[in-house]
């Protein structure tokens, strides 16, 4: 599994999603960044990411991800 296919799993899965994806093999983290996080708690925010690979948990093809949500307005304040 592709950092790649990762990000386009995870864009799909989050309305209006922006994933950065980082690292190597079945060990990544993810930035994303949705306006659809607004409200949501972190763990809640973790949860909507986690839905969109956790077939890819499940069958070992990913191993971990760390996960860091923003909504767009988090994420300019926040990546200087």
């Amino acid at each position: 599994m592709s950092a790649e296919d990762v990000k386009k799993l995870i864009e799909d899965g989050v309305e209006g999603a922006q994933a950065i994806i980082s690292g190597e093999g079945c060990n990544l983290e993810a930035i994303v960044i949705s306006d659809a996080f607004e409200g949501k708690t972190m763990l809640a925010e973790q949860k909507m990411v986690y839905a969109t690979v956790n077939h890819l948990i499940q069958t070992g093809e990913l191993h971990a991800l760390g996960i860091k949500a923003y909504t767009k307005a988090e994420w300019e304040e926040n990546k200087s």
